[in-house]
């Protein structure tokens, strides 16, 4: 209302200081308000600049008459005052970030308020009243605590005595300045920085350079440069290094004869060809009835990591291991995780075992957790079960692989009635040599051997999850949020611009008909990342709100100990050995925090690797032309995957046509308003190379006409 000195002036300014109020007040009690300041106000409101005295006098007079709260120069209703929190900042590479706090949900932080934040650092954040889709959001205001001292980049140019540097963890508005500190620096070398300056007047970074790692041109030191970017912890003390060599190679006979005797069982394992740490095994028996009697073993490493040891420490300050191409960070020393811990054929290895007997219909029986021993019989790779099973090769163990189909296709069924969603997506592998030099592609199909060891995993976590609940026990759950429907909108909308029906409001059962439907067209892929996109990340939490994408009530990490810290956690549950003081919670988020920050610095090293071997191809033909698909259409670009390469960039709407393009939102389309010409997501089409750009990890593409024959490869080559 206006304040009683305004009603005593004229009519006319009485009556506008009343609509200008009513206006005010009701654009500030609006859903999508955000916080604003009196400039951003009247530009909101299109005050006129005649009535800005005015304007200003009558939110002087509301905040006066508690109408309006005002903080930090933003006005707000009563109530609508910005919280305060504190959390660690996660930090896209496209410049936003999230916080996660202690309590409730993560808060976005557009990048324009991150305010010099960069991943991993704890930060003060001020919360607005406005939830996105993306959920709260808010802005970075201080930043209490760096998650490191040094930075790790590129040297791009020389700038009189000193160099610039791009460091990916800054991006590349936020060039580092190198002080060389004696070392001989040249452009494309990679150096790690100590910072001395976060920010200075000219809103830059400043840093001392303490190491050069070798040039950008090298592709053996990709891992190595990746280890330092990112910080991962590489080596291990040598008191770890004792106590895994404490061991020795073979299980003591005291130990064996303290667990149930599996050893002359069947029991094979089944791994990629390149794994070394064989951390799980099964056996599969039929009795009499049809019954199904699984057994589920998976490496003992609670009985040889005991609480707060070196080693308890080493694996804690990892929490998993990091696997690049050709390379592995291990979360434990080799001499556990490739032997003792490795379930190797023929020899005998302590287990934790989770036996299960399940009807011929698949439904639980009865089941039991136990310490086992084994000596698995058989270290099969997927491709060698997979001949076994298309009988292209002969084995004394085809029979388990068959039973093993058999219960699988039971799980699946099981799975698909509670709702789960089957992607069936193969994975591009980037193949390497000893020196890191890539070599070609492999193509690795989710065939049914990678669906039935996945399934029993999967069976192991949740007995494993639902065990421990019954017992009333505290643990860490691999939880993932149901999304809300509005973050689906879009992934909607693509799955009908590729022609797949879908109702105006699609129930989970419409989203498992799709992929189905999706199984025999050209669009899984596509359709999978879609809708993987849409959703929020699983987690680590001692709190169990359940897992979506699994569609079930209770789970857990259990079947990986070698290579997760949770599954050691969950060991130690299992044999009543974790300390009543563990942390839980600091545990749950560690966990999570290194699991993302890993999958970072793999996504970085296997984009560089993809790169160096598109540069194999360019190198050789600069005007050779690529078959392409196109992902996705955004109203400003076309995006599109090169499959040779595996490698997705995007094209502007500038630079696909000498023609206007209108975009069509509902057909996520473009389509020349001259030529007719139309570009829609599943559309192949051809590009060139245009540039590489390793130290922005950036490909340059232009449109090109298809060609009259396919692209002769070079020595790299794409192999299956």
């Amino acid at each position: 209302m206006p304040s009683r000195k305004q009603k005593k002036d004229n009519p006319k300014l009485t009556k506008l200081a009343h609509n200008l109020t009513r206006t005010i007040v009701q654009f500030i009690a609006g859903k999508r308000y955000e916080p604003m300041n009196s400039e951003e106000l009247a530009s909101a409101l299109d005050i006129a600049p005649i009535h800005e005295k005015v304007f200003l006098k009558i939110l002087s007079d509301l905040v006066h008459d508690g109408q309006l709260d005002m903080h930090r120069g933003c006005f707000s209703l009563p109530g609508q005052k910005e919280q305060l929190v504190t959390g660690t900042i996660s930090v896209h590479h496209k410049g936003f970030g999230f916080v996660k706090v202690t309590e409730g949900p993560d808060v976005f932080i557009p990048k324009h308020l991150i305010n010099d934040a960069v991943d991993g650092d704890t930060v003060e954040v001020e919360v607005a009243s406005v939830v996105s889709a993306k959920g709260p959001e808010g802005a970075v205001i201080a930043i209490l605590k760096r998650s490191r001292s040094h930075l790790a980049g590129t040297i791009v140019r020389k700038s009189g005595n000193h160099f610039t540097a791009y460091a990916p963890l800054l991006g590349r508005d936020k060039p580092v300045i190198v002080k060389p500190n004696g070392l001989s620096l040249k452009e494309g070398d990679r150096v790690i920085c100590k910072v001395t300056n976060w920010r200075t007047n000219e809103d830059l970074v400043e840093g001392e350079a303490t190491r050069c790692l070798g040039h950008i041109s090298d592709p053996s030191i990709d891992v190595e440069a990746a280890i330092q970017e990112f910080e991962l912890p590489d080596g291990f003390s040598k008191e770890a290094l004792a106590e895994a060599k404490e061991f020795g190679k073979k299980v003591s006979t005291k130990e064996a004869k303290e667990r149930i005797d599996l050893s002359e069982d069947e029991c094979i394992t089944i791994d990629p060809d390149t794994a070394r740490d064989f951390d799980d095994a099964i056996t599969l028996t039929k009795d009499e009835r049809e019954h199904f009697h699984l057994g589920v073993h998976i490496a003992d490493v609670a009985h040889y990591v005991m609480p707060n040891s070196h080693l308890d420490k080493e694996a804690l300050l990892r929490c998993n291991s990091t696997y690049f191409p050709g390379q592995v960070v291990p979360m434990l020393p080799e001499e556990l995780s490739n032997e003792l811990c490795s379930l190797k054929p023929n020899v005998k290895r302590l287990t934790m075992s989770v036996l299960a007997e399940f009807n011929r219909q698949g439904d639980l029986v009865d089941y039991k957790i136990a310490r086992t021993i084994i000596k698995s019989k058989k270290r099969f790779t997927y491709q060698e079960a997979f001949d076994v099973l298309q009988k292209k090769k002969k084995s004394p163990h085809s029979d388990l692989l068959f039973r093993m189909v058999e219960l699988c296709h039971l799980f699946k069924q099981k799975r698909f009635e509670r709702g789960s969603i089957d992607f069936a997506m193969t994975e591009e592998v980037i193949i390497v040599d000893e020196k890191g030099v890539p070599l070609g592609m492999k193509k690795v199909e989710y065939d049914i051997t990678h669906q039935m060891i996945e399934e029993f995993m999967l069976k192991a976590n949740e007995l494993t999850a639902i065990h421990l609940a019954k017992q009333g026990k505290s643990l860490i759950y691999r939880i993932h949020e149901q999304p809300t429907a509005e973050s689906f909108q879009d992934f909607y909308t693509f799955a009908r611009s590729l022609g797949f029906q879908l109702p105006g409001t699609p129930t989970h059962k419409d989203i498992q008909h799709l992929f189905q439907q999706a199984k025999d067209s050209p669009f899984l892929s596509q359709l999978s990342v879609g809708f993987i996109r849409s959703m929020r990340l699983a987690q680590y939490s001692p709190d169990n709100i359940g897992h979506y994408g699994l569609s079930l009530e209770h789970y857990c990490h259990f079947t990986s100990p070698i290579r997760r810290y949770t599954d050691l956690i969950i060991q130690r549950l299992l044999t009543d050995n974790l300390p009543e003081d563990t942390d839980l919670q600091e545990i749950a988020k560690a966990c999570s925090e290194k699991e993302r920050v890993s999958f970072k610095a793999e996504s970085s090293v296997k984009l560089l690797k993809k790169m160096r071997l598109a540069n194999t191809y360019f190198a050789e033909d600069p005007g050779r032309v690529y078959p392409a698909v196109i992902t996705r259409v955004k109203p400003f670009a076309l995006f599109f995957e090169v499959p040779l390469f595996d490698l997705e960039s995007s094209l502007h709407v500038s630079e696909i046509g000498n023609d206007f393009f209108e975009y069509n939102a509902s057909k996520l389309s473009f389509r020349g308003v001259h030529t007719g010409r139309t570009f829609i997501a599943g559309q192949a089409i051809h590009v060139q190379i245009k540039t590489l750009d390793f130290i922005l990890q950036e490909t340059k593409w232009a449109l090109a006409s298809e060609p009259d024959t396919l692209p002769r490869r070079p020595i790299a080559r794409k192999t299956s």
